[in-house]
């Protein structure tokens, strides 16, 4: 149930079995969301954080006229609102992508790995700190990157994350978006999200279709994206 977490957290650093055995015991109810469903609502009292094991998510602001900016994406084996055990509150929405799966960690039981489990409330709080990590990313795509290198530097991120849990095969991976949703992520209409996957489509560095991604020319995307995956720090050692 836990297992992508715990495949994410041995690429920080090694996970003791006793350690294992504490993060799932630490794991609570199971609960599916279907598309389009908010899973944690902003300003909502949480008692327990959030793991995502199957779909896709987004973390979003929104405006009083209804329209909204993601702000990040979650993809299985992450933590999509493990702040909220200090905040008790988020300041944004998350709402499901796809059909999601999810787990609760009772915020008693992650407080009780945060007294009696130093190594491992480390590596969960190197998590949240990659998510900050992530959503810089996010904001310089937003604020200066062209059109067709932020919708690249999407597909690049995706495919480090996606390849880390299990998900992606060589430079292949299974996308449940539609290119709206695209559209909205990446700050621009549908129809120049279509016009940017044309680019990339012409200049032989990737297709989109059918909800997957087949990356034709890595070094090209990466190039064009200016992607450097140092962010995600996925470098094994002590921590």
């Amino acid at each position: 149930m836990i297992d992508k977490l715990l495949v994410k957290l041995r690429r920080y650093d090694d996970v003791s079995s006793e350690e294992e055995q504490v993060l799932r015991a630490a794991a609570g109810e199971t609960i599916e969301f279907r598309r389009g469903q908010t899973i944690v609502k902003a300003r909502t009292e949480l008692s327990a954080s959030t793991l995502l094991i199957e779909g896709l998510v987004h973390s979003f602001k929104d405006l009083g006229d209804g329209s909204r900016q993601t702000v990040q994406l979650a993809v299985p084996g992450d933590f999509i609102d493990l702040h909220s055990l200090l905040m008790k509150q988020v300041d944004h929405n998350l709402g499901a992508l796809s059909n999601c799966r999810v787990v609760k960690f009772p915020h008693e039981r992650l407080i009780d790995i945060t007294q009696h489990h130093a190594h491992l409330a480390r590596l969960l709080w190197l998590s949240t700190v990659i998510d900050g990590a992530i959503e810089r990313e996010t904001i310089m795509s937003l604020g200066i990157r062209s059109s067709v290198s932020r919708l690249a530097h999407l597909f690049c991120e995706l495919q480090v994350r996606f390849e880390v849990v299990g998900l992606a095969e060589s430079r292949s991976y299974d996308l449940q978006l539609n290119q709206e949703e695209l559209s909205e992520i990446l700050g621009m209409t549908p129809v120049h999200i279509n016009r940017m996957l044309k680019e990339l489509r012409e200049r032989g560095l990737l297709t989109f279709r059918g909800h997957v991604v087949e990356i034709s020319d890595w070094n090209g995307l990466v190039a064009l994206a200016e992607f450097d995956p140092f962010y995600l720090d996925l470098r094994q050692r002590p921590r």
